[in-house]
Formats: structure tokens, C-alpha cells, sequence
């Protein structure tokens, strides 16, 4: 493949996957690789799960969380940007959590077939 230190092979879950990252960068992606590997273990093994797709869309939603949890800690209400852009970090965090509900509705009848 033309240019190989443009890409870089990551593992997540068990999974191999081959993406696309300038050299500068590798050492910044491993971590987050690494960030992400682990959300990933600890929700299959918290929900028993091992459908792949529903394990990456939880770590997904988690990681949204915390990151908004973080960016915006003092008031969980609050809006950001103009009232074109506003966001609610509480409804969005609402939203998450009815998310996750429907997903384990939705998933669960899959978890029996394996």
C-alpha cells in the first residue's frame, strides 16, 4: 500500500482495523485506541454482550457523556452557542440514556440467539 506511515493498524475488541493517520499523530491515536479498547471490554463484559456493533455504540454514547459531563461539569443545563446552535447538555444526556433504553430493547432478543 503507497505511503504506510500514513495508516496504522489499531486493534479494538479483538478486531483489527487499518486507518488512515499521519505519522505526527500515531502516538495521540494509540491512546485513544487504547481509551476506547478498554470502554469497549468493560461494557461487553458488563452487559454479557458480545454483538460487536451494539458494544461500539454504547462505549460511543459513553464517551459522549463523559466528554460533556466534563466539558460543561457546573451546570448540566446549560446551554452553548446562539439560539440557532444552543445545546442543552441535560436534554442531551436525557437523550442518551433513552438511547441506550431502546438499544437494549431492540438488541436483546439478539443476545438470546447466541
Amino acid at each position: 500500500m503507497p505511503n504506510e506511515a500514513n495508516y496504522l493498524d489499531i486493534t479494538l475488541l479483538g478486531k483489527e482495523y487499518r486507518v488512515a493517520c499521519p505519522p505526527a499523530e500515531h502516538a495521540a491515536l494509540l491512546a485513544a485506541v487504547a481509551y476506547v479498547d478498554e470502554k469497549m471490554h468493560d461494557i461487553a463484559e458488563k452487559t454479557k454482550s458480545n454483538i460487536a456493533e451494539r458494544i461500539a455504540v454504547m462505549a460511543a454514547l459513553n464517551i459522549a457523556h463523559e466528554h460533556l459531563s466534563q466539558a460543561h461539569p457546573a451546570d448540566e443545563t446549560q446551554s452553548i452557542g446562539g439560539p440557532q446552535t444552543a445545546l442543552d447538555f441535560g436534554a442531551v444526556k436525557r437523550r442518551i440514556s433513552d438511547m441506550e433504553a431502546e438499544l437494549d430493547a431492540v438488541l436483546a432478543p439478539q443476545d438470546k440467539l447466541l
